[in-house]
């Protein structure tokens, strides 16, 4: 079994409790690569959850607070609060169980297909019935609307 992080490619998560997953592939998990990410796609309203990773410490301040789980000290939720990282934890325990369990290997670049993938299904969850008929049927109007065209192709000539 590998061991290490070498083998390992660096994922940013971004999960609304009770809501939403936005996962982008990055180079490197540097504050200058992630703070950005992060400002960009989270209200300044929120209340953003972190482990205690050094890339956010003291950064995530124009947030309406920043809650931190120390996890290098056993500590999963801080006591009498409901701050905690197991949302996050939860997507990337869904998948990785895919990756592992479907698809067994993903070359990095196509990492950014694989993480598009698992979020729709994340942020899809709930779909009503009613709502994947409708999907169903305006997809397959669709399809059923568009035409193909097939021509014949002709052999190559033989070289002389």
């Amino acid at each position: 079994k590998r061991r290490g992080t070498a083998h390992k490619h660096a994922v940013l998560a971004l999960v609304e409790r009770g809501g939403k997953v936005k996962t982008v592939h990055v180079d490197d998990i540097k504050t200058k690569t992630v703070l950005p990410i992060v400002k960009a796609n989270v209200s300044k309203e929120a209340r953003v959850m972190t482990d205690e990773a050094l890339q956010y410490e003291g950064k995530l301040a124009s947030f309406a607070q920043h809650g931190v789980v120390n996890h290098s000290a056993e500590q999963y939720v801080v006591p009498d609060t409901d701050i905690h990282t197991n949302t996050v934890e939860g997507y990337f325990s869904i998948f990785k169980r895919g990756m592992k369990g479907v698809y067994q290997h993903c070359a990095e670049k196509h990492l950014h297909r694989y993480l598009a993938e698992f979020d729709y299904r994340y942020n899809n969850r709930e779909i009503t019935d009613a709502e994947m008929d409708y999907a169903l049927r305006t997809y397959n109007n669709v399809v059923s609307q568009t035409k193909i065209v097939l021509r014949a192709i002709k052999p190559a000539g033989r070289a002389r």
